[in-house]
This record gives structure tokens, sequence and C-alpha cells, in this order.
């Protein structure tokens, strides 16, 4: 028993491995993105959710949906940076932009398709601008969380 702290944690630990963060780092994003939908449900009428777990399914299909817009987004600003030249750097935010902003319209029939209307997001441009507002949120309070984690080393 004198190798662990209170009978539960090891005494000495060991640094975690990159897969083990990365791993990490996705359950606190679906997590995180859990909560704020959620949360979108409770106080918005623009937001429904039928359930707790669809809600949860829901967060694991936008937390890798966000990270596949933002794999593209990046391939897309590596193809243009690679380029010289001011209309190349104009292309590289411009492919950015639309990257992002249609990736929006994607995700929605995404979770049509897969919820049908035990997900729905209702609004202006048919659930589109609410779905931006709840990526947002979720992309802003992952940051926040991820700059906290930091902040407390």
């Amino acid at each position: 028993m004198a190798d662990k702290i209170h009978g539960f944690l090891p005494a000495t630990a060991e640094m975690p491995t990159d897969r083990q963060r990365l791993i990490t780092r996705y359950i606190f994003g679906v997590l995180i993105d859990l909560v704020v939908l959620n949360l979108f449900d409770e106080f918005s009428d623009s937001v429904t959710v039928s359930s707790f777990s669809v809600s949860l399914l829901a967060a694991i299909l936008l937390q890798a949906l966000l990270k596949g817009t933002i794999a593209i987004e990046h391939q897309v600003a590596v193809f243009f940076t690679a380029r010289q030249g001011a209309f190349m750097k104009f292309m590289r935010f411009f492919g950015a932009w639309v990257v992002l902003f249609l990736s929006k319209f994607v995700i929605l029939e995404a979770i049509t398709f897969v919820f049908g209307d035990r997900v729905r997001f209702e609004g202006m441009l048919h659930g589109v601008v609410p779905l931006i507002i709840v990526v947002m949120a979720m992309l802003i309070a992952e940051e926040v969380i991820v700059r906290f984690v930091r902040w407390i080393r």
C-alpha cells in the first residue's frame, strides 16, 4: 500500500503518451460539445434534442465533423500558402472561409440524415444560423477550457 497515495493513485506519475493526450482531448471535446448542445436545447427555442443519449451521439458526430472541417481548412491553407503572390494569399483566406462556411451546411445535413427529427436546428436559413451559433459556442468553450488548463500549470 506504500506505493499508492490514498489507496487509489500511484505514488509516481507517468507522463501521458501523445495518444493518451489525443484521446483525452477528444473526450473533453465531446463532453464540452455535449454540455453546450444541451444548454442550447434547454434555453433556446431554436435547438431541440429529443433525449440525452441522442445529444451524446450528436456531440460525438459534431466533434468528428468539426475536427474534419478544421483538417480540410488546414489543407486548403497549406495548398495556397505554398504558392507565391498576393492573389494566393487572398485565396488562402477566401478558401478557408469557404470551407468553414460550407461545412455548416454539410454538418446540418449530416445531423438531419443521422438523427432526423430527434435533433433539430430551427430558425434563419433553415436552421443554419442557430447551428453556426451553437458551433461557435462549442469552439469558444473548448478554447476557454484549453487555455484554462494551460494556465493552471
